[in-house]
């Protein structure tokens, strides 16, 4: 299911990523040590050194879990072993594949906040993903005005107060997501562009100054994550057939292929 119903599903009937589907991948940090020291000893060097670096034992285990089940993922989907997979990073910090191996066709974009990590995947689509806890501390109005454009921030500033953090974290999921999926970091003003956020309104790019074609290019999905976080997903292409998936620990094997 697609939208802002989105269906979380199940793998365990087998798992594959067919042309053309994009897949989001949702995983918590409440696991067994067994796995996390299983998943630690696939990650490269510089990922476990930047692991062992962390003061605080939940950012060391978010930091192991979203690289892992990110290297799990792409291994499966290439038919590599997880820990042969080398990511490279683009001019603006965006991670990919290394092209030496062969494997540029697969696209794939992380995003942690709180307990959940959310990774996507695509062959052949540049994606975006960005996930963010709602906080109710802060003043979303005074940020959005600095941060919005200005008619994200009149839009934002005429809601309801009972209204605004909830459109205010909407509205920035979906304005890092189309960052990310650009890959160019700080380069795009995030007052050159505007998407929409209202309750119920359908997520899309409304106006990209910084490139007006980039409103038919990219497609905005919503995801529905809970009540206390909000999340966006920006993918390149109009035909996005999306599927979301619950995180098991381990990937089952493929599907039977007369099943596929």
């Amino acid at each position: 299911m697609t939208g802002s119903g989105v269906l979380w599903e199940s793998a365990s009937g087998g798992y594959r990523m067919r042309s053309g589907e994009v897949h989001v991948w949702r995983a918590g940090l409440d696991w067994a040590s067994d796995f996390i020291d299983k998943w630690y000893r696939i990650l490269s060097p510089d990922e476990r050194k930047h692991a062992d670096a962390f003061h605080f034992p939940a950012d060391r285990v978010r930091h192991i879990v979203g690289r892992a089940v990110t290297r799990l993922l792409i291994g499966r989907c290439l038919g590599v072993a997880p820990a042969a997979v080398i990511f490279a990073y683009g001019e603006r910090g965006k991670p990919r594949l290394t092209a030496d191996l062969g494997y540029a066709a697969l696209n794939f974009n992380i995003s942690h906040s709180g307990d959940h990590i959310l990774v996507a995947l695509a062959y052949r689509r540049e994606l975006g993903i960005d996930i963010e806890r709602i906080r109710m501390d802060i003043d979303t109005v005074l940020i959005a005005k600095r941060w919005f454009s200005a008619n994200e921030y009149s839009i934002l500033a005429g809601l309801p107060a009972r209204l605004r953090h909830e459109a205010f974290f909407q509205c920035w999921t979906r304005k890092e997501a189309y960052i990310k999926a650009r890959g160019d970091g700080l380069s795009i003003v995030l007052t050159d562009f505007d998407v929409a956020f209202l309750p119920g309104e359908e997520p899309r790019l409304l106006e990209t100054r910084n490139d007006p074609s980039d409103v038919l290019r990219w497609t905005v999905r919503n995801l529905d994550v809970g009540a206390t976080h909000k999340a966006a997903l920006v993918v390149e292409g109009s035909d996005v057939r999306l599927r979301c998936w619950e995180w098991p620990g381990e990937l089952p094997p493929p599907p039977a292929a007369d099943a596929v």
